[in-house]
């Protein structure tokens, strides 16, 4: 009887179950939240030592006071204090006076003040000198915050780093104790001691300094001063030890009296020795002179630039007009304080070409003596000066006040001059000496087997004859470029020759060669170095161009009116008018001095 009921009351159920099951959820509804928790770090382990300790709430808060020799543990982070207050529930400390924290027994930091998060693993000190110590450098600042997992540290206060032979100063830092660089930035100062004691001072805004290797890495506006010259730079590399740096970015080297710019430069501080490249320049502040190349070497002990790479160009300017230089190579010596006897000289070689106004030359080697303004050309030079051309084994150029005073011709001496008609007056000799008078030819001395062929003109648009002539010593006297006078002294044998006995082969001297199509152009000598120079000297040849339109209207206003022909023979002379019947009677046109 009782199992009967037991399986009739079993049946009564079996409908209830049925309509709970169909009511309620088929999975429990979870809490909405913020996302995973933070999982809490090792809890702060207090270490036996501490003088006192009292607990309590306060304000809800589980708080343990601690006084006197308080430390701590948490892993390899040990910190010490005089007294604490420590958050059991938040696994957090804040330490008062003689905060000190040790990571790994190699890193130490000390301060007066201190919170240290246990979950985290994050500190902050602070105090009057916040104290950050491992075995490669010391860092001192006002409120430093470490990051134990990580290691790194960074402070925005102002921090001074201090390593054997660097001093570090700046308004921002950060360090990373694993890797030891640091990342400095805002006013930062380095100043690195060489093995002589003598510093060497780096001054930007963002600096990187690994404390291994001593480097600092920089990126913007960078000035290196020491007693061997300035470095400037806005990107590069200073290795601290080997005292080299590694440049880019308008790098420059300064001295007192010369700029070294380039791409890319670098230069050993201890060799006193520095490689450039790309856009590489030499200024000397003092005479305006500036060299330009592709690539560059200095020896500031020998006071040497050597520039070399898509043909080197020299500018000096002097007064108004502007010598320009080119060759393959261009060495620079300097003079320099300690050495009295040291002169500023320029070298070039090879294929020399020199532009300035109406003079231009080439030659195979050249010395240009800035001191004296003498410029001496070596092995077939030529010069070239308005319509005349000098020749001679080796030739030196002086000037003065910054124009060309005179040209001294050794050996093979050659000076042809063309005239309106195309025809070539010569002079040859042993040797010769050419004066200048404001930029133009004013007088040629021959000295020793002077020989001349002049030709005689009528208007300047006829020729009438040629006077040829030998004598041991000549001289020629010009007058706006061309030649007026001729003296023969010494033993002078003279002859006229009448244009209509003149043949072709007596027109030239021995050793003839008229060379217009090696005279330098601007664009040649200018080359891309100062192709913007060359763009400056563009307008000039436009207002010359107007000037003949101007001619030409004029001369359509009033076409009855003839040329003017000048009156008298002496108001366009012949050049030389006494010189024409001195070549038929040397005795008494020869005018011994």
């Amino acid at each position: 009887m009782p199992l009967l009921r037991f399986f009739l009351a079993l049946l009564l159920l079996l409908p209830l179950g049925a309509l709970y099951a169909q009511n309620r959820p088929a999975t429990a509804p979870r809490p909405a939240g913020p996302g995973p928790q933070p999982v809490k770090g090792t809890p702060v382990e207090l270490l036996p030592g501490t003088g006192e300790l009292r607990g309590g709430d306060y304000n809800g808060v589980k708080i343990r006071k601690l006084l006197g020799n308080v430390s701590f543990r948490q892993q390899d982070v040990l910190l010490y204090c005089d007294s604490a207050y420590q958050y059991l529930e938040r696994n957090e400390i804040e330490a008062f006076s003689n905060v000190r924290i040790v990571q790994s027994d190699t890193m130490t930091i000390t301060g007066d003040h201190g919170f240290y998060d246990g979950n985290k693993r994050t500190a902050r000190m602070t105090g009057k000198q916040v104290v950050m110590h491992d075995p490669r450098m010391t860092l001192t600042t006002t409120a430093l915050d470490y990051d134990l997992n990580r290691k790194t540290a960074f402070y925005t206060v102002g921090g001074h780093l201090v390593d054997p032979k660097n001093t570090l100063d700046s308004q921002q830092g950060f360090y990373d104790t694993n890797s030891k660089v640091f990342v400095f930035k805002r006013d930062v100062h380095l100043v690195s001691l060489d093995e002589t004691g003598q510093p060497t001072d780096l001054r930007n805004d963002t600096l990187t300094f690994n404390t291994i290797s001593k480097i600092a890495y920089f990126n913007g506006p960078t000035r290196i001063k020491s007693a061997q010259g300035d470095l400037y730079a806005e990107k590069g590399t200073y290795n601290t030890v080997t005292r080299i740096s590694n440049f880019a970015e308008k790098a420059q080297i300064e001295t007192p009296g010369y700029l070294l710019g380039g791409d890319v430069l670098v230069y050993d501080q201890v060799k006193l020795y520095g490689v450039a490249t790309g856009h590489v320049s030499l200024i000397s502040k003092k005479d305006n002179l500036v060299l330009r190349g592709e690539q560059g070497r200095y020896w500031r002990a020998l006071g040497r630039t050597k520039l070399f790479g898509a043909r080197p160009v020299m500018r000096n300017i002097s007064g108004k007009d502007t010598l320009y230089m080119a060759a393959d190579t261009l060495l620079s010596v300097e003079a320099r304080p300690n050495r009295a006897v040291q002169r500023p000289i320029l070298y070039a070689w090879p294929k020399v070409q020199i532009f300035r106004g109406k003079m231009q030359g080439r030659c195979d080697s050249l010395t240009y003596d800035r001191q004296d303004s003498i410029i001496y050309l070596n092995r077939d030079p030529v010069v070239w000066q308005a319509h005349n051309q000098l020749t001679s084994d080796s030739m030196n150029l002086r000037f003065k006040h910054g124009q060309l005073d005179r040209a001294n011709l050794f050996s093979n001496a050659f000076a042809i001059q063309e005239d309106t008609v195309q025809n070539y007056n010569q002079v040859k000799g042993r040797n010769m000496i050419a004066y200048f008078q404001r930029g133009q030819m004013a007088r040629i001395d021959v000295l020793g087997n002077a020989e001349s062929l002049y030709f005689t003109l009528d208007g300047d648009t006829v020729l009438s004859g040629m006077n040829k002539s030998v004598s041991a010593t000549m001289t020629l006297r010009f007058v706006d470029n061309k030649i007026k006078q001729l003296t023969w002294l010494t033993n002078p044998e003279a002859s006229y020759i009448p244009v209509h006995e003149l043949l072709a082969e007596n027109k030239e001297l021995k050793a003839f060669r008229w060379r217009p199509a090696e005279r330098p152009t601007r664009r040649q000598v200018f080359g891309k170095h100062f192709a913007s120079d060359l763009k400056q000297a563009k307008p000039k040849p436009k207002a010359k161009t107007k000037t003949k339109t101007k001619a030409k209207v004029r001369s359509k206003a009033k076409p009855a009116t003839p040329p003017a022909k000048p009156a008298t023979p002496t108001a366009a002379p012949r050049p030389p008018v006494t010189a024409v019947p001195a070549a038929v009677r040397p005795a008494t046109a020869a005018t011994p001095r």
